[in-house]
């Protein structure tokens, strides 16, 4: 059969590039055709997995299934095609009073990509995964069949489907669960630990609060290891605004955004500039403690406002590493991890820690168990894979496992988790990676 149409493909890492086919449909028969002529695919949404994730032989693109079905305003369910983003939920949702259950850091993932990552946020631990909204998709299976899944109905599929990384189908579309707001502001505190032993008081002390997160830096050593500044928040009500904000509590006033124009050269990120920019980061607040009322975007995506970040590791590109760590080691793994970056010199400027509660055992291909994640961003180089080797010995060492929405070249006894998604048919690098145990 001759190719549809081939084109170079990625994702947000910008590694691997591969040239693959790729197809995008909105018709369920068209799509159907598609599926039962390739012996394999796999279904991406908006790319903004790290690695191969979402990289095939065949590469489905959901981008033409944007169209919403319905929004039930009084009981804030809202359905929806499998390639809406999040941030075009959040367009419809915010000014009717409701938010997403659950979030992860960027809101221009698709659905469909956040339901086969069962996607976590800065309140895992409150509030658990994606799956805790979902009430139900549809799903093309490798025969063509279209399934309804559900709790109730299908739900074999269902929990496989929660976490599978697009390997038992490509979901079509799907009805989610919403959280009541008051207002589109997020009442915030931000408190600075000197080290990593402050940290993790912190994180206790901050169990009640809903959404908790903390900047890192990852290149201090000795004393000052795991300097880093916690960031808690609670979604703000009506009367908690200042009175400029009050009167329009669910308007935002549109931003500039400005965008990164090209690909960085390679020597503008290193480990001097790394270590310039956490020291005026951390720098930057002054008082040990900070409260202040911020939007929605500033604390979940703070990231968002610059169109086309990831140009500012170079063509080259780079790859985001993120694991967890049971919490009762959580401290002394993340320690040994610290210093393992901090002593290799490629530090991230974008480091994230943050605390997971228990999983929902139902949801058993989902990344999150109790424990403290940890997420770094590290630029390609020829040193890269050594780094990525001693880190993945101690994650594995400490019993923990890495996020397979992020990997790209972890080893395959802390990547083999997921069960029940063997299919002849979907079938990403990744999981051909994997089974390969490279």
């Amino acid at each position: 059969m001759k190719p549809n149409f081939e084109k170079l493909v990625t994702n947000w890492g910008n590694y691997p590039v591969v040239k693959k086919e790729f197809k995008s449909e909105e018709n369920y028969q068209k799509i159907k055709k598609f599926v039962l002529n390739h012996n394999e695919l796999i279904a991406r949404g908006n790319g903004r997995c790290y690695g191969d994730a979402a990289l095939g032989e065949a590469i489905f693109s959901t981008s033409k299934l944007n169209k919403f079905i319905s929004f039930d305003r009084l009981n804030g369910v809202i359905e929806c095609e499998s390639g809406v983003l999040l941030s075009e939920i959040l367009e419809v949702t915010v000014p009717q009073g409701y938010f997403l259950l659950v979030t992860p850091g960027t809101k221009f993932i698709s659905v469909g990509g956040a339901i086969a990552s069962d996607v976590h946020g800065k309140n895992h631990h409150t509030e658990g995964c994606f799956v805790e909204c979902v009430l139900s998709f549809k799903i093309m299976d490798e025969k063509g069949v279209v399934l309804n899944c559900s709790r109730e109905e299908n739900s074999d599929k269902f929990w496989a489907t929660i976490g599978g990384m697009g390997l038992t189908g490509i979901i079509l579309s799907a009805k989610i669960k919403l959280k009541n707001i008051e207002s589109a502001y997020i009442r915030q505190e931000s408190i600075k630990a000197e080290n990593l032993n402050e940290i993790f008081r912190l994180f206790e002390e901050s169990e009640d609060w809903t959404y908790t997160v903390a900047w890192i830096d990852c290149l201090q050593k000795g004393k000052n290891i795991g300097r880093s500044i916690l960031m808690r928040g609670e979604h703000a009500l009506k009367v908690e605004l200042p009175f400029k904000l009050a009167d329009k509590p669910l308007r935002l006033k549109k931003k500039f955004s400005p965008t990164v124009p090209f690909y960085f050269p390679k020597f503008v990120l290193n480990k001097f500039t790394v270590k310039a920019f956490n020291f005026l980061y951390f720098n930057k607040q002054r008082a040990k403690v900070v409260k202040n009322i911020i939007d929605y975007e500033t604390f979940f995506y703070p990231l968002d406002a610059i169109n086309d970040w990831n140009r500012i590791y170079g063509k080259s590109g780079f790859i985001q590493y993120q694991m967890v760590i049971p919490k009762e080691k959580g401290e002394e793994g993340m320690r040994r991890i610290l210093e393992t970056i901090a002593n290799s010199g490629q530090g991230s400027f974008l480091a994230v820690l943050k605390l997971f509660g228990k999983n929902n055992p139902l949801a058993y291909n989902s990344f999150p168990f109790e424990g403290y994640t940890l997420a770094l961003d590290f630029k390609l180089n020829r040193e890269l894979v050594q780094l990525v080797n001693n880190l993945d010995k101690i994650v594995e060492e400490f019993g923990g496992r890495i996020y397979l929405t992020k990997d790209s070249m972890s080893k395959s006894s802390l990547t083999n988790y997921l069960k029940n998604v063997e299919s002849s048919k979907f079938t990403s690098l990744q999981s051909k990676r994997i089974a390969r145990g490279a």
